[in-house]
Formats: C-alpha cells, structure tokens, sequence
C-alpha cells in the first residue's frame, strides 16, 4: 500500500475560498479514485494561502483485474450474426466463447480478463483529471487556453510512494507545468525549494519552512497568541469567530502583535473603531475589564517577529500608521455628517433606487412610515414616533460614513439621529431596523423598534411580491426568505399578536397604488410633497398617507391583492416549517394547523402546533390518528363507490347499536366543548376533549359493521365517520398528518 502526496502551489487564495476549495478538492479526489476502483485508507486535504494539498494514504499497487462478460446469439444463430459477436468480444473463432444454458436455450458468452493497470501510470492522469474539474467562484483563465484556476500556479508537486510522477500539465497551449518532487516555503522566511519523499517528510521540512499546513492548528494559534497578548495587557480579546476564520487563511505562519489607537481618534463610535480594524485591517479589537472598547488592537502579521524585536517594532509601527489613516478618514466623514440634520438628507433619498418597479428609497421610506403607524396602534407604540423613525431609518445611507462604511447602515443613522435631538427610542429603531439579519443576530425587543423592523420587511415582501419579483428554487437575489425569516422572530420571540393578513393586505394595496401612480403620472414627486406640505417633525406622520390618499387613482385590484396575501401568507408558512423543523418540530403539523385557513396570527399558530405535537406524541392521540385515518379511508371508498358524498352529523333516528350512539353522544358533546376551548385559545384544553373520543371510537370499530344490508343504515353510519373527521378538523387537518 502506497502514499500519493499532491501540492498546489499558487499565488495567494483568497481567505473566503480556502476552505469550500479544500472540500471540492477531497469530494472530486473521492469520487474519481472510486470510479478508478482505486481502494484507499484515508483521504485529507489541506489548505494555506498559497498551497492546496491532497494526501491519500493506502493505495493499492495497481487497479484490480476485471473481468468482462458479453452476451451473444443463441446456438445455431446465423452465420453473420455469430461473426459480428466474434469481431465485437474480440475473439477469433467460437471456441474461444463460453456455451451456457439459459431460458432462452444455449447462448455464446465472452469472457475476457482486463488487467488493472499501475497506480503510478494513472495517476497523473488522474491529478490532471482533478485540476481540471475543480471550481472556483471566480477564476483567472491561462493564456490562450481553457484552463482556470484562482490564482497563477507557480508548482506541482505529486508523489507517489516516495517517488515523484512523470508528467505534465497543460496550462495553454505550449505553457505546461511539469509534476515535480519539489515545493517551496514561507514566500519571505523560506523562499528557496526543498525535496520532499512523503507526507510526514512534506509537513517537518514546511513547518522547518516557517509553514503550518494544518489551519486548524493555524487558528488555534492565532486565538492563543491574541489571547495572551491581551491578558498580558489586562484586556480580552472581542470575539470574532468570522474574522479569526479570515485571519487563518492570511497567513501560513502566524505572529501576533499588540498596536494602539492614537488617543484623538477614540472619540469615534466604538461601531466605526471596529469596522474600520476588522473590514479594512482584519485587526482584532480589545476591550476593558468593564467591556469598553480599548485602544489597542492585535494584527497578526505573517512573519516571525518576535515581540520584543526590532521587525516587530517596525510591523506594529506600520499598521498603526495606516490604522491611522483610515481613522483619520472616519473622522472626517464623522464631523462632516454631522453638519447636517439627518432629516435634511431625506431628499437625497429619491435619486437612490431601490428597485426599478418599486421606486426609490425615498418612496420606500414613505411605504415604511404609513405601515410603521399602522402597526404601532397594533404595539400600543405612539404612531409619531414610529412614523417619525421610519421616515428617518433609511437617511444615513447617503452620509459619508455609510459610504465608506456600508456595514454601519442603520447604526450611523442612530448616532446622528442622538445629535440632532431626536428621543432615544427614535435613536434605537434607526439602528435596529434592519435587524434580525440572520439566526445569530440579535432580535429587536423595544416596541418602536420591533414596529419600524416589522414594517420594513413586510413592505420588501409585499413589494417584491406585487411585482412579482419572487424567489425561485435556491435563487432568491433579494433576500426574501431572510426577511421573511426576520418577520417570523420578531413576531415570535416579542410574543405579538398581529392580524398579518390584513397588515399584508394593506400594505400590498400601498405598492399597488404606487404602482398605479407611475402608470399614471410622471414619476411621484414624494419628497417634494413632504417639503412643502410638513409644518414640522409632527407633519411627517401624515405624508404617506395623503400621498396616497390625495390623489385621484382608480382602486385596486382587490383579486390581486388577495393573491399576495395569500401567496405571501403560504411563503412565510414554509420558513415558518423551516424555523420549527430546525427545532425538532415535524413541518406536517404546521401544515395540518395552516390547512384549516383564516390563520395569519403566527403566535396562535405555533401555540396549536405544540399542543397538537404534545397530544399526538401521547398514546390517546397516536391511537385516535389511526382510528382517523382508518374512517377517513373507509368513507373514500364508499363515496367512491358510490358516487356521492357522505357527510355528517348522523341522524339519531338511524342509530341501532349502543356503541354508535355512544360515539355519536361523544362527537356531538366534544365537538361544542372543542369549539369553545378554541374561541378561549385553550389549544391544550381542545386536544384534552379530543383523547376522550378513543374510547367511544373503538368501541364502535370493534362492535359495528359500518357496510351492513340496509342502506340507511348504512348511510348514516358512514356520515357518522365523516363525523369523526369534521370534530377532530376543528382542530387541525389530520388528513395532513404524516407517518
């Protein structure tokens, strides 16, 4: 058993790709070796900045003999078609062919050895094969050839039990890179190439080479080398497992070193200090005992620097300076923002497209306001104030700052919004605003806050779905699923109770209008009407509203409303089954929930879907699912049968057997006390009622026989069945109900 070890070695991946590359790599090798009927014991990957690696441990000598079989004519079968079977297998006369029984009498088979071939003579043009079929996200092609990769190769290292392959590899055209044994070191501490024999020899000699292949012990380094340098100082280090992911795949020999912030610049917001470090420098902040942001900062340098040494000296000086530059800048978009009041830069708003079909920002702000008041009535929230953020949320994107920085969206607004005088709890719904981004971000708690977040996603995804803009299969360019997966935790996690049908609808029927208007008229002047007709900050609460209402526009489509609701409603079901299943929840019972129709209150929603998953998950509920599903079967087919539909309640009358009467005493009993625990919202309380129908239910499937003689008889007890259905349907659609 043999060793295969192959190096990429390029110029510089960028970080984010290294490891989804490392992962295609090891998935094509696997594959490909498979379809070799090449067998082996462990197959790894590694990735630096500059080298790719693949080692494959256990490979056989050479491939496995296989033996081929080919069916031919029957015994007898013509002359021309027994010569075509000879010339086809290969073979000079059929006594070379094997005659073997079948049920279709004696029939010639071909049976030949295929000899495996060496691993050694497969392997190079397996690697080529491997190169060849490796995607990138983006890619550079060579020369005038069809081949692409990152970065320019500068190396091919491939060997095989300890010896290196013969080959190459065509780059474009007469450009080839020839298989070699050897690689090279650090770029800067270890430049010169070095022999390597096998894998254990490839990782001593990289890392005497001032490289660690491994990026897991490279991460691992970089945390410990951060952590004691800021307990050196009496700091910790801001946890940042994304940027120490980035750091990892900068470097391929890690040395961390402590700068400062100049003084006069830790006046910025801590936000503009961080993004500024980690988006520009990938420094690691630190902050104090009591959790304010220090002013030294950690950048790890590829090189061997030890603290105390002149080069480390010259390493912290640099970065500091450019540190430096980059804050200076900050601070001048800080200063000059300020300069003008956040409202004055709404007007800036209409020429900023948000989409071509929905208008500009300035429009969608206006959108965002008219819903925001709307849901603060639904908050117990002052509407002004909500309007008031609203209308404010989306000007810091056309600050200096937010230019610069278009990560500090929404949290620059917040701060200009302090300077100007507008109230905390304004202040807070600027910054919040676009919160939830994802599962690992923070959800908004603040009633303004929540009002203004909710408004702006539900106005993304009721536009994009008035103009039909939505997601796809996996394509989904706007980001509607997150939205609508922001939509649901802040709903959820705030415990709101909100008729999200008729918020939908109503802001559905504002896009429609707009889009109406710019059918219409010329562009909307919204901006200009808000200039004109404010008298000051509490005028700004009524401008969506007169812009929409102030003009004379047909209607709208009601049935085009009711489509977005409706499709709208379903698109938010779906993550909502996506939410729970990730929690252990089955998706079937929100589907059984939703099925009933007129449910847009997300909260009462998930409180049915818990109390049904509780009752089914007790044996009283399996039992009654399978009683369920075996009356609902048994009424199909009747109806089936016979044409026609059977539908309760029974009538008494036609009751004959004590255990129909009791089910039918149980039915008519549960299905009022059900009804009445749901108009309560007493779901558990309703399930309660439902456990005590197993008892009358079996009873009647083990005494009656539902397909008796007499067709009356008959009739009713199958309505009697469809009885059982319709009570347990006031609950959930059980019919739904899988497994």
């Amino acid at each position: 058993m043999a060793e295969l070890l192959f190096e990429v070695l390029s110029e510089e991946v960028p970080a984010r790709m290294q490891a989804a590359a490392a992962r295609e790599l090891e998935r094509l090798a696997a594959e490909k070796l498979a379809a070799l009927a090449l067998s082996y014991d462990v197959l790894q990957t590694f990735v630096t900045p500059r080298r790719l690696t693949l080692v494959v441990t256990g490979l056989p000598g050479r491939q496995p003999d296989v033996m081929e079989e080919r069916k031919g004519p029957r015994e007898g079968a013509p002359p021309r078609a027994l010569e075509g079977f000879l010339k086809a297998a290969g073979l000079t006369s059929l006594a070379e062919a094997e005659l073997r029984e079948t049920p279709k009498g004696r029939v010639y088979f071909a049976v030949r050895k295929i000899e495996g071939r060496s691993t050694r003579s497969i392997l190079p043009e397996f690697l080529t094969e491997l190169l060849s079929a490796l995607n990138w996200p983006k890619s550079m092609r060579w020369g005038e050839g069809d081949f692409r990769w990152i970065r320019p190769l500068q190396n091919l290292m491939a060997i095989f039990a300890g010896d290196p392959l013969e080959g190459t590899f065509a780059l474009s055209g007469q450009d080839r890179l020839a298989f070699t044994g050897r690689t090279q070191g650090h770029r800067f501490l270890a430049p010169s190439g070095f022999s390597v024999s096998g894998f254990d020899d490839y990782r001593i000699k990289l890392r005497q080479a001032y490289v660690i292949l491994d990026a897991r012990e490279r991460r691992k380094i970089i945390q410990e080398q951060c952590e004691a340098l800021a307990q050196e100082a009496s700091l910790t280090v801001q946890a940042d497992p994304a940027l120490l992911d980035e750091v990892t795949g900068l470097v391929e020999w890690p040395c961390a070193l402590l700068g400062r912030i100049a003084p006069e610049l830790m006046s910025l917001p801590p936000e503009v200090l961080i993004t500024s470090m980690r988006s520009h420098q990938r420094y690691f902040s630190t902050r104090t005992p009591d959790g304010e942001l220090a002013d030294r900062f950690i950048v790890v340098a590829n090189m061997e620097a030890p603290a105390a040494s002149p080069l480390a000296a010259t390493i912290v000086a640099g970065n500091e300076r450019v540190l430096r530059a980059r804050l200076t800048d900050a601070a001048f978009f800080w200063e000059q923002d300020r300069m003008e009041p956040l409202e004055a830069r709404i007007p800036a708003l209409q020429s900023v497209v948000f989409h071509a079909k929905l208008g500009s920002l300035a429009e969608k702000a206006m959108r965002i306001a008219v819903l925001a008041r709307r849901l603060a009535e639904q908050l117990d929230v002052d509407p002004l104030q909500a309007d008031r953020a609203a209308m404010l949320a989306k000007a810091d994107l056309t600050s200096g700052m937010v230019g610069e920085f278009p990560e500090l969206q929404g949290i620059m607004g917040s701060y200009y919004a302090r300077h100007d005088g507008e109230t905390a709890g304004v202040a807070q719904a600027i910054a919040e605003h676009y919160a939830p981004l994802g599962p690992n971000d923070s959800c908004p708690s603040a009633p303004l806050s929540v009002a203004v977040a909710l408004a702006d996603k539900l106005d993304t995804l009721t536009g994009f779905w008035a103009i039909g803009e939505t997601p796809t299969g996996s394509k989904d360019p706007y980001a509607l699923r997150r939205a609508a997966l922001g939509v649901i935790r802040l709903i959820v996690e705030n415990r709101l109770r909100l008729p999200l049908a008729s918020i939908v609808a109503e802001a559905a029927a504002q896009v429609l209008n707009e889009l109406k208007l710019r059918e219409q008229l010329e562009p909307i002047r919204a901006l200009d009407y808000l200039i004109k007709e404010r008298e000051g900050r509490g005028r700004l609460v009524e401008v969506g509203r007169e812009l929409l209402e102030g003009l004379d526009i047909a209607e709208v489509d009601e049935e085009r409303i009711r489509f977005v609701v409706d499709s709208l409603l379903t698109f938010i079901a779906d993550r909502v089954k996506v939410t729970l299943r990730e929690k252990g929840v089955r998706h079937d019972l929100v589907t059984a929930v939703f099925n009933l129709g007129g449910e847009d209150d997300l909260l009462r929603l998930l409180m049915r879907v818990e109390a049904l998953q509780s009752f089914l998950d007790s044996e009283e509920g399996a039992n009654l699912l399978v009683a369920f599903r075996r009356a609902a079967n048994i009424v199909r087919i009747e109806e089936k049968k016979d044409g026609c539909r059977y539908r309760g309640p029974a009538s008494p009358a036609e009751l004959l057997a004590e255990e129909e009467k009791a089910l039918h005493q149980a039915l008519e009993k549960a299905q009022g006390q059900a009804a009445q625990a749901l108009k309560t919202e007493n779901f558990t309380g309703a399930m309660e009622v439902l456990a005590r129908l197993r008892t009358p239910v079996d009873g009647f499937f083990d005494h009656v026989t539902v397909n008796v003689d007499d067709p009356a008889v008959r009739a009713n007890r199958l309505a009697l069945l469809s009885q059982i259905g319709a009570t347990l349907g006031q609950v959930a659609d059980f019919s739904a109900i899988e497994g």
